[in-house]
């Protein structure tokens, strides 16, 4: 998993409520197990139409987003239906940071676990951050997760509060298995131990 320090970039607007997990990555793109190559089905249904050809219309088909590393979004983001499949999704598609006013706790804990900050903010710091977004490639929001700021293109600084562990595993890259590594010496001392002590298992 990448560090995560700071990050100056993009921010794509999408001014939803209940944004849930099948908007997010359908049900039909949960057949892989590996979380490369999501990013192109990211919010499939509202960025293609039948026949599989873009919709002008939404924001990340714009020029202006394509390159989005932050999404700022409305309230109860990320609910519905269990599915890791989601933050894989928005991380393959580039998005690093998504700010909103609440997140489904499940969503909120998958998004730690691969990379993603998520950032709630109160709805009016929200709502000036969208305002900043629809300002396009010339909106550059940015999030520094040591100092636990967002700043704004105007330089209006939001202070946000972020869990004491999940903020070390970000900032130092760490998933579910890099924390086991960090134990590793421990792990390799306690089976030599155990080797030594109860040869027989």
């Amino acid at each position: 998993m990448d560090k995560f320090e700071t990050i100056t970039g993009v921010a794509a607007p999408l001014p939803l409520i209940n944004i849930d997990t099948d908007m997010i990555i359908p049900k039909q793109f949960l057949k892989t197990i590996k979380r490369s190559g999501l990013g192109v089905n990211l919010f499939d249904e509202m960025r293609y139409d039948d026949d599989g050809k873009e919709r002008p219309d939404f924001v990340l088909n714009q020029p202006a987003y394509r390159q989005a590393e932050i999404l700022v979004t409305g309230d109860n983001f990320g609910c519905g239906s269990s599915r890791e499949h989601a933050p894989w999704a928005l991380l393959d598609f580039g998005i690093r940071v998504v700010i909103a006013p609440s997140f489904a706790d499940i969503f909120y804990n998958n998004c730690f676990k691969n990379g993603i900050l998520p950032i709630a903010l109160p709805q009016d710091q929200v709502d000036a951050l969208m305002d900043d977004a629809r300002n396009g490639e010339n909106a550059r929001i940015t999030v520094d997760l040591e100092n636990q700021t967002v700043s704004a293109t105007d330089g209006t600084t939001y202070t946000f509060d972020v869990d004491a562990f999940r903020k070390h595993c970000l900032l130092n890259g760490l998933d579910d298995i890099g924390l086991t590594m960090e134990k590793a010496p421990a792990i390799d001392a306690f089976e030599t131990r155990l080797t030594q002590e109860r040869p027989w298992v």
